[in-house]
């Protein structure tokens, strides 16, 4: 926010972009147009709104936000969902079965966050076979589990790591734009 920077770091961002060759935009401009060069309310923009629609919550880790990611055996991004960091992975299993194009998967891949009968049966009726490991203290556990497809849930991970690489990248981006719009001023 400008009314709170110090003139002289004004300034000296202001030269700073004029030696690289970049414009200085003169003038107020947006939504927050102001004559006076003193703090006050905005009126409508930057409301605390609170936690509600925003994806965050806390857990164990701290405050923190979950992104459910559907990908193909590929592991490329098909749908995900984000919810706070304290809500379960099992209640979100049937919202991302119905995410993303219309396919019919042959198997359905998830580490045991998912694991839950009901979540079993939910593959099921979509004609796909669950590959979820079973808890250790569930009941009636299956002999065999298809090792060979869950290595595949490597990809899953993998993808979530360059999504997590091209956030930072995009966080970046973000914070130049904020910092180029906070240097422009009358």
């Amino acid at each position: 926010m400008e009314t709170v920077r110090p003139t002289e770091q004004r300034r000296h961002l202001r030269s700073l972009l004029r030696a690289s060759g970049l414009s200085v935009l003169h003038g107020q401009s947006g939504s927050d147009v102001r004559f006076h060069d003193r703090p006050r309310s905005c009126f409508g923009c930057w409301r605390k709104g609170g936690q509600k629609g925003q994806a965050l919550g806390r857990s164990r880790g701290g405050f923190t936000t979950k992104i459910h990611l559907k990908t193909d055996f590929d592991g490329l991004p098909i749908a995900f969902d984000l919810t706070g960091g304290e809500k379960g992975d099992a209640p979100h299993f049937r919202i991302l079965l119905d995410l993303g194009p219309d396919v019919t998967p042959r198997a359905v891949v998830a580490d045991k966050g998912y694991a839950s009968k009901a979540n079993r049966n939910a593959a099921r009726s979509r004609g796909a076979i669950p590959v979820i490991p079973h808890k250790t203290n569930e009941k009636d556990k299956p002999a065999h589990f298809a090792k060979a497809i869950y290595r595949g849930r490597a990809r899953i991970d993998q993808a979530v790591g360059k999504i997590k690489r091209n956030f930072s990248a995009i966080v970046s981006i973000a914070a130049a734009f904020n910092l180029i719009e906070s240097v422009h001023m009358a």
